[in-house]
């Protein structure tokens, strides 16, 4: 059985939206670890929620300073690339 696409669009409702976020969101995470685990690859992943809240992946220590420099949390020392 195919599975049709499905129209995207705004979710109206801001709980629904919020629930279908976090879901996404935990899943979007754990798909950059697996492409960072079966090809060998640096990720890094940011999320800036709608409530003002940063979600972030790095897969190595160099990419998790690339992605606190990108929005802006770098800690002192970080070497920059």
């Amino acid at each position: 059985m195919v599975r049709g696409k499905t129209e995207l669009k705004l979710i109206e409702n801001s709980k629904s939206r919020q629930v279908t976020l976090s879901k996404r969101r935990t899943g979007l995470l754990k798909k950059a670890f697996e492409l960072s685990l079966l090809c060998d690859v640096e990720v890094g992943v940011i999320i800036f929620s709608p409530l003002g809240k940063v979600h972030e992946f790095a897969s190595t220590r160099w990419a998790k300073a690339r992605v606190r420099r990108a929005h802006g949390q770098a800690r002192p020392g970080e070497q920059r690339a």
